[in-house]
């Protein structure tokens, strides 16, 4: 016998019956009530999904009213705590002191408290609010990949994956891990495209990876409709893992190596002392630690408000379905790979004898949870779930049926619906905090699953070692400033949410929550002349609109419409005069009787002479390069320090706790957003600034890496005799207020040398030309 609801087949039966287990695939949450039918007239289940006997308020379960299916012990998606993995009884000892205090017991917290104890620390303690894997961890799909589109995150993705491998033997806890590989696939000949640049730089790695034809992808997927499908990629050794039973085995092993890992025990207080170390306080007792790490998930904001810091995180809403088993999957000699139909925006595995999809709405469609940010994520908030929404992810369902055309006779036996955290890029913030002593982050994890095991050791390391394994800056949490306001930060998690599964260009920009706050003096005159990039909250021209072409953004693999103006702004800069807006460069003020000490500490070059530039490395203890500067000697005992944009609280943080440990008496101070910066470079570069200066501009006087303070146009300036192009030319730091001005003057000078803007593309390419590296590029 069968009954409906809301128009849909439901058996009876159903309605009675928890969730079947799975293997190893821990998911807790209130019990759905009824198997509902994916196939024709789907729309219609959203009204199916509420829950009898559950009541809501702004879509978070009401707990203590003693309702049939409200949620005490949340129940399971498709696993069973308590048979191979049981919760990790608390511990009733307590500690006074400690090397290293992390807060938050999701996986990346509990990865981090195994990988120091097993290196040796001693005194780690882990604290938690109320229990293991509360907020993003129980309740995440599990998958692990071997691919990133960048470069070094797929060192973490490695580790990580490699420590999963050998993690139930280690630990003798089950972790649930299958590997048994994924393939993108690609329905568009861009994406086949986008297949082949990624294959240029998958030699960077040990790990696989192909691209494989149809027939292949059938035989490894034998339920897909193969009618759109032009290629894969193909990922041996990828796979999912049980998160629950992940965090279950770190912790294990975190207590085997000797950690503490202390719960219920929120932080109700962080106080900074004068010696770099931190009082920590909890219901329990306090703590001194000499560092702590904010692991908090999504109450990282609650706990750096706690400092004065306002980290820039949005938790959203993320949905996955799981059906029931399905005839054809069951039929299967072998586990199918992981999909992620990249056109189609969501991912599908195997969960056990059914399929489970997520998906990725568009950025009008998600769900952001807004008073979460302005009032703090609810009390008591940790193992709940939202009410689903399918109309919010319909299309994707479709697609998938689509795409996997057994998903139209499943029945859905859960909905998932909980809350990830983003950051505006969507890569986490991982490493010690500018501004602040001993404060360090592992938050942001929009994919923490995957990031878990190859954080714990890089941040382990570095924590260990006193510098990083490796250069993994785009993951820097002072890639954000005081700019990165709430709206902005909504506007690009919204963005990066919603663009999850596009095609990545090179050159790639995105341009939600642009302009910030942080704009040149040259921003108004230039923006309707050109395409601007973005760089650290700034907007600076990548290249200028010709006349008759297009101007619109068209990201490519092949050739651009900017590939024509970009070759003319080349050509300016080589044969007349160019000008281009260098403000987002980061720029440091030091002075003070041990600024000179301090900076032969920092750089492996010779501190240049008063009235003179070099371009100098910062070394870490083990000699390798931390970061590059151009250093200019003002006047006695006071420098002027120049870094890319990208690299300016990461620079400043290095040079400030340098400059405490070495207890150097110098004033440090960043004037990034005070100086706007002029370049002007080309054979007439000269003759262009002469005519606007009574100071002498020859070889012989103003020598090549001199700098000197001068007036162009009678405005202020401090001239250093360099550029980026290989070119004759002149860097013009000035007074930001003074931009327009100062850019008048000299574009009105050069009209009988016809010179004209150019871009960062071009500059780009002129440095190439001349084997200019490029920190972060060839370096």
């Amino acid at each position: 016998m069968a009954q409906r609801l809301c128009g849909r087949r439901v058996a009876a039966s159903a309605r009675s019956r928890s969730p079947p287990l799975a293997r190893g695939r821990i998911s807790r949450g209130p019990r759905r009530p009824a198997s509902l039918r994916l196939g024709a007239g789907v729309r219609a289940l959203s009204c199916a999904m509420l829950r009898p006997g559950v009541q809501w308020l702004r879509g978070l379960p009401l707990r203590g009213l003693g309702l049939p299916g409200s949620p005490r012990r949340p129940l399971s998606v498709g696993g069973h705590e308590g048979k191979d993995n049981p919760p990790l009884p608390a511990e009733t000892r307590w500690k006074d002191r400690a090397e290293t205090v992390i807060i938050g017991g999701g996986c990346v917290g509990v990865s981090l408290a195994y990988h120091l104890a097993k290196a040796g620390m001693k005194d780690v303690v882990l604290l938690e609010k109320s229990e293991l894997t509360a907020g993003s961890t129980w309740h995440a799909a599990g998958l692990t990949t071997y691919f990133h589109p960048g470069i070094n995150l797929k060192k973490i993705h490695y580790d990580s994956i490699k420590l999963y491998e050998k993690l139930e033997e280690e630990t003798g806890q089950v972790v649930g891990f299958h590997q048994p590989g994924s393939i993108r696939i690609a329905t568009t000949p861009v994406r086949v495209d986008e297949f082949k640049y990624q294959m240029t730089r998958t030699g960077w790695h040990a790990t696989e990876q192909y691209i494989i034809e149809p027939e292949k992808i059938q035989e490894m997927f034998p339920l897909l409709n193969m009618n759109k499908i032009l290629a894969g990629l193909y990922n041996p050794g990828d796979g999912h893992i049980d998160p629950y039973s992940l965090t279950m085995a770190l912790a294990a092993g975190a207590r085997k190596y000797g950690a503490l890992l202390k719960y219920p025990a929120p932080v109700t207080s962080l106080k900074p002392r004068s010696d770099g170390t931190w009082d920590v306080e909890t219901p329990q007792g306090s703590m001194r630690a000499n560092r702590i790490v904010n692991a908090a998930g999504f109450w990282a904001r609650e706990i750096g408000k706690m400092v004065g810091l306002e980290h820039p995180l949005i938790p959203v809403q993320h949905q996955y379905v799981v059906t029931s088993t399905i005839a054809e999957v069951k039929a299967l000699k072998r586990e199918l790979p992981v999909l992620r139909d990249l056109e189609g925006s969501y991912y599908l595995r195997q969960e056990r004898d059914g399929l489970l999809f997520g998906p990725y709405e568009s950025q009008e469609k998600m769900k952001v949870l807004d008073s979460w940010v302005t009032s703090g994520v609810p009390p008591g908030f940790g193992k709940e779930l939202f009410e689903s929404d399918l109309d919010r992810i319909m299309e994707h369902v479709e697609a998938a049926m689509e795409m996997v055309p057994v998903l139209k006779k499943a029945d859905i036996i859960n909905i998932v619906n909980g809350p990830i955290t983003y950051s505006p890029d969507i890569l986490p913030m991982v490493g010690p905090h500018q501004g602040l002593r001993n404060y360090w982050v592992a938050i942001g994890f929009g994919y923490g699953i995957i990031h878990t095991g190859g954080i714990g050791k890089y941040l382990s390391d570095w924590i260990l070692h006193g510098e990083p394994p490796f250069d993994l800056i785009e993951l820097d949490p002072n890639r954000y400033g005081k700019w990165t306001t709430t709206q902005y930060t909504e506007a690009k998690a919204r963005e990066s949410y919603g663009f999850n599964n596009i095609v990545g260009y090179p050159k790639e920009e995105r341009f939600a929550g642009r302009p910030t706050q942080r704009v040149s003096g040259l921003y108004k005159t230039l923006e309707s002349k050109c395409s601007m990039g973005f760089h650290a909250g700034w907007e600076q021209p990548h290249w200028f609109y010709r006349l008759g072409q297009d101007t619109g953004y068209r990201p490519s693999f092949r050739r651009t419409n900017w590939f024509e103006p970009v070759g003319s702004e080349y050509k300016q800069v080589m044969q007349s005069v160019g000008v281009i807006d260098l403000s987002p460069f980061g720029k440091f003020n030091i002075k003070g009787q041990d600024s000179t000490r301090l900076l032969d500490h920092l750089f492996a070059n010779v501190i240049p002479k008063v009235g003179f530039t070099n371009i100098s490395h910062m070394l870490t203890p083990k000699g390798r390069v931390y970061a590059e500067l151009t250093v200019s000697h003002q006047s006695s005992g006071e420098f002027l320090l120049i870094t890319g944009s990208g690299s300016e609280l990461h620079d400043l943080r290095w040079i400030e706790e340098e400059a405490v440990k070495g207890g150097y008496d110098v004033e440090i101070k960043n004037i990034t957003d005070e100086l706007g910066v002029l370049g002007v470079a080309g054979p007439h570069a000269r003759k262009v600034l002469q005519k606007l200066t009574s100071e002498d501009l020859s070889d012989d006087v103003f020598k090549f890496l001199q700098t000197k303070s001068l007036k162009v146009s009678n405005i202020p300036v401090t001239a250093i005799r360099i550029s980026y192009t290989g070119e004759l030319g002149w860097e013009l730091y000035h007074r930001r207020e003074d931009s327009a001005a100062l850019y008048n003057a000299i574009m009105d000078a050069g009209q009988e040398e016809g010179i004209d803007n150019f871009g960062t593309y071009a500059m780009n390419a002129l440095r190439l030309e001349k084997a200019f590296r490029a920190w972060g590029s060839e370096v």
